[in-house]
């Protein structure tokens, strides 16, 4: 069953009324061709590899990841991390001091504070006991004024996917927009949802290469949605987002797809032998079923052991303030040389 949505009923009004800002390399595109003499950004003409200003709309490395995920470039849009990404789409669609979102604790703290700093409501439903989407308070929670549901998923803190039913609920009877945050999600037995959105044009998908991909560094957020929704987020997008060398290297992690592939392998194995090994630590009263890169554990004082870990030169999270989440650890999996170091610091303590 499809949603009756129509994007223009949740567009901001003055983001309908703007005009975007028109770069220099957005009025001539083909600023990579060789025999052009470039005059009109004001740039420093001495050549250093990054004299230059960076392509705004980021083609070649959109057209890789069009590739990779056998998604149209049109239906993509790259950001400066997926928190940009996130705070654009805020930007776009909620109007400061009337809108409101539905977050689902425990999950990804910046929702919240991305809402905080866009005068946005958050209107925060917790999730059940076993950490999955309590599809009826979500519903209940929902007025004229929400625009969008933030779901985490594999979530992060919980390490869980959510069901795909309360998902298909949502996405065919909310009728503003459902935003998955799939940043763990090449860690998964489940598939994406990239491949939904003709079924689902109230869809948008948030991945990121700071995870699988090993980038975290050079900042790199990816949106993917329907044409209609990546072509408003364009609008009001800086100009110049992703630097040259964040898309340079990106791209070139992109294209070794098979070393991507053996490291997620890796990773997936320690983390199996990871959780073999925590169920024979005395203090660790609970371990979580994880689709992603981490382990969340419940012991008998995360204040306690957090602290002695740290004075083993071992820092992990304490997720004990999270809703839902007291007495508990959050351990990401490491090489197989440091998991063996956590294994024998828990053992000692």
């Amino acid at each position: 069953m499809k949603n009756s949505f129509n994007i223009q009923n949740l567009v901001r009004e003055n983001v309908k009324q703007m005009k975007p800002y028109s770069s220099a390399r957005d009025e001539f595109k083909d600023f990579d061709a060789a025999d052009m003499i470039f005059l009109d950004a004001n740039e420093n003409p001495f050549e250093n590899g990054v004299n230059r200003y960076p392509d705004p709309q980021q083609t070649t490395l959109k057209e890789a990841l069009s590739k990779l995920k056998e998604i149209p470039v049109t239906q993509i849009l790259l950001g400066n991390g997926s928190d940009e990404v996130l705070d654009l789409i805020f930007r776009a669609f909620c109007e400061p001091n009337v809108d409101n979102v539905i977050t689902l604790p425990p999950t990804y703290g910046m929702y919240g504070v991305l809402a905080n700093i866009n005068a946005v409501e958050n209107r925060e439903v917790l999730l059940s006991d076993d950490f999955q989407p309590q599809i009826k308070r979500i519903m209940d929670t929902v007025d004229e004024n929400t625009k969008i549901i933030f779901l985490c998923s594999p979530n992060n803190p919980t390490g869980n996917s959510f069901f795909d039913e309360s998902v298909v609920y949502l996405l065919q009877n909310f009728k503003g927009l459902v935003l998955i945050d799939e940043a763990y999600i090449d860690f998964s037995k489940n598939e994406s949802w990239v491949n939904e959105f003709d079924e689902y044009p109230n869809l948008i998908i948030v991945q990121t290469l700071s995870k699988a991909y090993g980038m975290a560094g050079i900042r790199l957020g990816i949106c993917y949605a329907s044409e209609e929704i990546i072509t408003i987020l364009n609008k009001i997008k800086p100009p110049y987002n992703v630097n040259e060398l964040t898309q340079q290297r990106a791209l070139k992690r992109i294209l070794t797809k098979n070393k991507v592939i053996n490291e997620i392998d890796k990773i997936l194995e320690q983390r199996e032998k990871l959780i073999g090994k925590l169920t024979a630590i005395s203090f660790i009263e609970e371990i979580y079923p994880t689709d992603a890169n981490f382990i969340l554990v419940k012991v008998d004082d995360a204040n306690k052991r957090y602290k002695e870990l740290i004075a083993k030169g071992i820092v992990i999270r304490n997720r004990t303030t999270q809703p839902l989440c007291e007495n508990t650890l959050r351990f990401t999996v490491g090489t197989k040389s440091e998991n063996i170091k956590l294994i024998k610091a828990l053992k000692e303590l």
